[in-house]
């Protein structure tokens, strides 16, 4: 909210070489940091100013044909969950081979490397023009002013909520219901079941230039009915990981893509304003994620296994039935 508006009033690449400086300076402080304070304060800044992710995909999107939008958006969104794998299973293998301290020298030098990366292939661009008189509370006010004009990104944000909650709902669940007495499994193996993320590395591109063949409302109304079909799955088949692997796998094959089609229909916006209206839909996406972490253990908690396929087959019903709307919405505007 605070930093991404940015990105409509000055040059994408600027921002996005200031802030990737600025994460690996955080990233020097975590390796220097002598105490739990230093190093807390950090990784805290550093969770603050990671905001390229959000700044590059606005920056492709000015650069493309309209009709790769959506293979472009998918690709970009590929390599952010092929760079959480890495990260994750990196991770782990070097703390256990090595120490922890050297995970963040090596992620330090990779953001090294990241950054002059970045200046040497972004395109330089013209500043964009801040409209008469504006300033920076202006411009954050701006979002929800957006947000309050434009139906199609609220109900998008509103899609991407429940479906980052149904995300977080299920894993969280997931580690909780694996490693109960009923089933059995340890950490170990429910970390190995996140493996299965990697389904969406190879398949979120080919579907994202499926979508820009079909429109992006009509792929996201169909992804979220295989998510809805994928999570039927979850309480009949719950009682052995390999059912709930079958499950993951249709789940995590649609669920980026309907992130891909959500950001579709607003990189298809005037440039002026896309990256404002990205900022209120991640800000709705983290909030849904957030939701989804407090409900998937509550519910859990209180009615086990059941009950927690029961919220998040509501949820995508929410994500279905949301996106049923925005698509029949698009359908009579067209028309």
């Amino acid at each position: 909210m605070l930093l991404l508006p940015l990105g409509d009033f000055y040059s994408n690449r600027h921002l996005c070489l200031i802030f990737v400086a600025a994460q690996t300076l955080c990233l020097a402080g975590m390796v220097l940091a002598d105490d739990l304070v230093l190093f807390t304060a950090a990784s805290t800044l550093l969770g603050f100013v990671t905001i390229a992710p959000y700044l590059i995909p606005a920056y492709a999107s000015r650069r493309v044909a309209p009709e790769r939008l959506g293979q472009v958006t998918a690709l970009l969104t590929a390599a952010v969950i092929f760079g959480i794998l890495v990260a994750r299973l990196g991770a782990g293998v070097i703390a256990e081979l090595a120490d922890w301290h050297s995970v963040y020298v090596i992620a330090l030098a990779l953001m090294v490397g990241a950054t002059a990366l970045l200046a040497a292939t972004m395109r330089r661009e013209p500043a964009a023009s801040r409209p008469g008189g504006a300033h920076y509370g202006a411009l954050v006010a701006s979002v929800f002013t957006l947000a309050a004009r434009n139906p199609d990104m609220r109900l998008s944000a509103a899609i991407q909520g429940l479906n980052f909650a149904i995300f977080t709902a299920t894993w969280l669940a997931l580690a909780l219901h694996l490693t109960s007495p009923a089933l059995g499994y340890g950490t170990d193996e429910v970390g190995y079941l996140a493996a299965v993320a990697a389904v969406s590395v190879f398949a979120t591109p080919r579907l994202g230039r499926w979508a820009d063949r079909v429109g992006a409302h009509r792929a996201r109304l169909v992804a979220a009915l295989v998510q809805l079909a994928g999570i039927a799955l979850l309480y009949p088949l719950g009682s052995s990981i390999w059912g709930v692997l079958a499950s993951l796998v249709l789940t995590n094959a649609v669920g980026p893509t309907i992130d891909v089609t959500g950001r579709m229909t607003l990189f298809t916006r005037e440039s002026e304003i896309r990256t404002r209206l990205t900022s209120g839909y991640i800000m709705a996406m983290f909030l849904g994620g957030a939701l989804g972490s407090a409900l998937g253990t509550a519910v859990f908690a209180s009615h086990g296994w059941a009950g927690t396929c029961a919220l998040l087959l509501a949820l995508s019903a929410g994500v279905t039935g949301l996106s049923w709307q925005a698509a029949r919405r698009w359908r009579r505007l067209e028309g």
